[in-house]
């Protein structure tokens, strides 16, 4: 290892000795005092790109990694799912082998990087459920592709999103189940009959519910509230006040309980602290962020991923809900832990363990320091 990682923005430099290390298991607790926080590191099952990179599109290297990674580790992230949306097959294939191949060179990646999460191409192409994802892309579930990406990768897949009543959905979530990739349900306008068919068959996650559904729902009978009311499935959501009004996410998490509770950012290129508005890239998109914090494709109104960071999402749910750290760890740390609880790599959970230092700036929670595996994270707001 060398003396110091170059990240710009970052200060990364060896895990001290004398740091206090503290063993980040699903049950970890919290050291505070004087309203400053000793945490567990953050856990994200959904980043499609970060801090100006993009997981989706071609010429990934081990630094725009360890880029990526290290401006994730300083808001508190220790681990998490590189997200590849849908794409044509050959394409598919040979991002995630490239995107693989990145970050097993890179230095963050094998601590922070437990396996892929693949939005898609098994959706539907239906105009609201499609979003951001190209629709000529997605088709019939292949058992064949899931094969070839499993292939593809050194990394577990270990989540899949699909849409229920894609032809051949339904038939290929046991071989999903069977090798261990968490089925999620997401981009969809299913039917009540077609969402029960596929928990029954499997899946056990919504993604980022709430979005990803037709613009316009029956009022009672529709895939967001069948979705809310399975205590089957675990649920993402976007706590970002962009994707669900914070009074309407307040509802969804009342219906689905907090023991339900997975906060994702759904993360694009243009997330992270020090990025400006202006044009990035969604795989073989552009998409613009906006002042107001929105990513969206160009000319149009459609969201196309976040540009929020996890740090400022827990600053979201204590200021609208009053959430506790404890609260934010049992849908940022606990749940999605125990959802790829068994692909947590040593880093994270050995005896270093990985440590989120919490402190006040400027009167705003902001992780000061982040430690994972033999590296410290910290970031300079002077």
């Amino acid at each position: 290892m060398g003396e110091q990682l170059q990240i710009a923005g970052l200060e990364i430099t060896p895990r001290s000795a004398r740091r206090t290390r503290q063993a980040a298991g699903g049950d970890a607790g919290v050291a505070e005092r004087a309203g400053e926080f000793t945490t567990p590191g953050l856990i994200d099952i959904q980043v499609n790109g970060f801090a100006g990179v993009d997981f989706n599109s071609p010429g990934l290297s081990e630094k725009k990694i360890d880029h990526a990674l290290g401006h994730l580790a300083a808001s508190g992230v220790t681990c998490m799912l590189p997200t590849l949306i849908t794409a044509h097959e050959s394409r598919l294939v040979r991002q995630l082998r490239e995107l693989d191949e990145a970050v097993s060179k890179s230095t963050l990646g094998p601590l922070m990087v437990a396996g892929y999460h693949i939005e898609g191409p098994f959706l539907s192409p239906s105009e609201g459920s499609s979003g951001a994802h190209p629709a000529d892309a997605m088709i019939p579930a292949s058992k064949r592709l899931v094969e070839k990406l499993m292939e593809a990768a050194s990394r577990p897949l270990c989540i899949m999103t699909v849409a229920p009543e894609q032809q051949g959905v339904l038939e290929l979530i046991p071989f999903l189940v069977e090798n261990n990739i968490s089925c999620a349900i997401g981009h969809t306008a299913a039917s009540r009959e077609q969402i029960s068919a596929a928990i029954a068959a499997g899946a056990t996650l919504s993604t980022h519910l709430g979005n990803g559904l037709p613009h316009t729902l029956n009022k009672h009978d529709n895939p967001l509230f069948t979705q809310l009311g399975r205590d089957e499935l675990s649920a993402g959501f976007i706590a970002d006040g962009v994707h669900i009004h914070p009074e309407t996410l307040q509802t969804y998490l009342r219906a689905k309980t907090l023991a339900h509770t997975i906060i994702v950012t759904d993360a694009v290129s243009a997330a992270g602290e020090d990025m400006e508005p202006g044009i990035y890239h969604l795989a073989e998109a552009e998409v613009e962020r906006h002042a107001d914090g929105s990513v969206r494709i160009p000319g149009s109104t459609y969201l196309a991923g976040s540009s929020a960071t996890m740090d400022q999402m827990v600053r979201n749910l204590m200021g609208w809900y009053g959430f506790s750290m404890n609260e934010i760890l049992l849908v940022a740390r606990q749940n999605p832990g125990a959802f790829i609880g068994e692909f947590l790599n040593d880093a994270d959970t050995g005896a270093g363990g990985s440590v989120v230092r919490w402190h006040r700036v400027e009167g705003e929670l902001r992780v000061v320091e982040t430690c994972i595996g033999p590296w410290t994270v910290q970031r300079d707001y002077s």
